[in-house]
């Protein structure tokens, strides 16, 4: 087997956050075939697999994960090509958003813009759909994407963009399996020289709201129809709130941040009670938009 597979791998520095606790089986594939290798390994002894991308939107306990995690931060290759009317990326799953937002700002595209302020990787971004509360187009990931290739069963299976469910930080019909590469585009028509001014200052306005330099997840909670949860957080009397070493950000409500030695427990009490609060205050459910592992 050419693939390595370690034990009691510390998950602190594989995700956003810092925290959790170890993996019993861990495993960073950087091909298609190494790939298929892990999902034998776990199959030949009974283990369940977790997949972990970049970590960006997970919360993992501080029991650790059981079975085999398949960290894609190595799973990564991205290229380019031009049709007549289109610019092309083919994207493996581990592929940073940002790269997608390089391509896309080079060749002077929209897609760039709204991709310039987006954490994690290719495959995640696909799986939640992910986007921007802004309005601009495109601001989802739905709108740029054309297949999805799925490892199910040792076959690669690829789903086109019609065949797939796509919604508000959803993306459903590629299941089970594991994402391993997509492919996107964008209409050459839309060339705007102003494109790399836009994400840049798109980049920075996102810099000076949020707490950038801070181990956070993003944006913790999903905005209810027709409101912000950041919002609704922060009109509870909630900023700065914190639980041990876990915060609600002083700089943006619905990001919650590690102050240093946060334990994966304080952030689910920290989650419950604010959900509580802004119920309590609002009648507002708040879901959230992290998943927990």
């Amino acid at each position: 087997m050419s693939l390595a597979i370690d034990r009691n791998t510390d998950l602190k520095k594989y995700n956003s956050w810092k925290i959790g606790g170890p993996a019993d089986h861990f495993c960073l594939p950087q091909t298609i075939d190494e790939m298929i290798e892990a999902v034998e390994y776990a199959k030949d002894l009974r283990l369940p697999i977790t997949i972990l991308g970049s970590g960006s939107n997970v919360l993992i306990p501080d029991s650790g994960l059981k079975g085999l995690v398949i960290c894609t931060k190595k799973f990564k290759g991205l290229e380019t090509q031009k049709t007549k009317e289109r610019f092309v990326i083919t994207a493996m799953a581990g592929e940073p958003k940002f790269s997608l937002a390089k391509a896309f700002i080079k060749e002077n595209l929209p897609p760039g813009i709204f991709l310039s302020g987006l954490p994690g990787d290719v495959g995640g971004g696909i799986v939640m759909n992910a986007g921007i509360a802004e309005q601009m187009t495109p601001r989802e990931f739905h709108e740029m994407t054309d297949w999805v290739e799925v490892l199910r069963d040792g076959q690669i299976i690829r789903f086109e963009k019609s065949q797939l469910q796509w919604s508000y930080r959803h993306c459903l019909g590629w299941e089970p399996g594991i994402i391993v590469r997509a492919g996107f585009s964008w209409s050459l028509a839309d060339i705007d020289k102003t494109i790399k001014d836009k994400a840049a200052m798109f980049a920075k306005t996102r810099k000076d709201r949020q707490p950038l330099e801070m181990p956070s997840c993003g944006s913790t909670f999903v905005n209810p129809p027709g409101n912000s949860a950041g919002r609704l957080i922060q009109d509870s009397g909630l900023k700065g709130y914190q639980i041990g070493d876990a915060q609600v950000s002083l700089k943006h409500a619905n990001f919650l941040v590690n102050l240093g030695n946060a334990k994966a427990s304080d952030f689910v009490a920290l989650i419950s009670h604010i959900q509580k609060t802004v119920k309590e205050k609002f009648n507002i459910e708040l879901k959230t938009e992290v998943k927990f592992l």
